[in-house]
């Protein structure tokens, strides 16, 4: 059943109920799957997951979970507990990858011994730099779940593969769901070789990735990226994942680097504002709240408000997968001009309005729970 013929025939049902405002609200919302390595409490990977789903215009069909900043175990355990105190049980968390496609923490040992030290690792820190104050558990295997601090989830994660709930998702409603990737993309490379057109089914990839030329920041991430301005976590976790994602045949691709993050923080200021609101949701956000530049929340707003960004270009955009001293790094062109190897044309956006995504940050986790609306 086509979109069309499915909204025809809510509103005949709703006219006849005497309810047609309600459904055609409902048959109108965005379809959405946030795929994320959800590492919390709260933070830079689950706030803007609650962007959305704070978001009253949007249906956001599930949850994929990867490894990237913590493993997936853990990142699962997190995401079910967030929901459950936000009172949004009803969105399915779909356990993903572990590891990355061929990427592991032995290669990348041997890489910084030849090439030096990566400034950030994710699950694979040894130790976290001196310079950036975070609250992480001891370094850990894959399989350990540390005590989580907003404690532990009573709810289970869905019984099905993340790659097959995102085949499965994009089949059901074929043109209509926007996948909103915040992590590394290994998720949805294994959708990508699990059903051909798994990519042209989705409206939209939008995702947070890959690194241009930042402008370094008065803090310490900008260490990160100071001396290898093309390199960005969620590609260097998963180079492979994130090349044959980006090689898929989707409809458009809107791509958030680093770049226009650098003039963001999730300040002090932001923080009390939501802390005022004074809901299960605010509390949350507030107590586990890190002043951390707003990563991935721009990904989410730009998804949410086009407005936000400032300025977009299309570039032909791949990534670096020799195992040389660029691995993982961001390649672009001008459009047609790359080598031909299957690098798709990509909107980038390289700047934000600011006080915009300030805004709709705030606007978002401070609005009532949906029962209270």
């Amino acid at each position: 059943m086509n979109t069309r013929f499915r909204i025809r025939a809510a509103l005949v049902a709703a006219l006849v109920l005497g309810l047609a405002e309600p459904v055609v609200a409902a048959a109108a919302r965005r379809k959405v799957i946030i795929d994320q390595d959800a590492f919390g409490p709260g933070g830079p990977n689950l706030q803007p997951i609650l962007l959305v789903l704070q978001s009253p215009d949007v249906e956001v069909l599930g949850i994929t979970v990867e490894s990237g900043d913590g493993w997936l175990k853990e990142n699962v355990a997190h995401t079910l507990r967030m929901l459950e105190i936000v009172g949004r049980t009803d969105i399915p968390v779909v356990p993903g990858s572990t590891f990355p496609l061929v990427n592991s923490q032995e290669a990348t040992k041997r890489w910084e011994a030849r090439h030096g030290k990566l400034f950030y690792k994710g699950a694979w820190m040894e130790e976290w730099p001196k310079e950036v104050l975070v609250r992480r558990p001891v370094p850990h295997g894959p399989d350990v779940v540390p005590p989580l601090p907003e404690g532990e989830p009573t709810t289970k994660p869905a019984n099905e593969a993340a790659a097959s709930f995102l085949v499965r998702k994009v089949r059901e409603f074929p043109g209509e769901v926007t996948i909103l990737a915040l992590g590394p993309m290994t998720n949805l490379a294994l959708a990508v070789r699990l059903d051909d057109e798994f990519a042209s089914l989705a409206k939209e990839l939008v995702f947070m990735g890959g690194s241009f030329s930042p402008h370094p920041a008065n803090n310490a991430f900008a260490l990160e990226y100071m001396f290898t301005p093309r390199l960005e976590f969620n590609f260097r976790w998963d180079p492979e994942a994130a090349k044959a994602t980006l090689h898929a045949p989707w409809r458009t691709i809107t791509q958030v680097p680093v770049d226009p993050s650098t003039k963001t923080l999730f300040s002090p200021e932001m923080i009390a504002k939501v802390a005022a609101a004074d809901t299960p949701l605010a509390r949350y956000v507030a107590k586990y709240a890190e002043s951390f530049p707003l990563w991935d929340e721009i990904a989410a707003a730009v998804w949410l408000q086009p407005s936000i960004a400032a300025r977009r270009e299309l570039l032909a955009v791949d990534v670096d997968t020799d195992s040389g001293a660029g691995y993982g790094n961001t390649l672009s062109w001008a459009p047609g001009k790359g080598p031909g190897l299957g690098e798709r044309e990509v909107s980038v956006v390289f700047d934000v309005d600011v006080a915009q995504l300030n805004a709709l940050v705030v606007e978002r986790l401070t609005r009532p729970p949906a029962s209270q609306r």
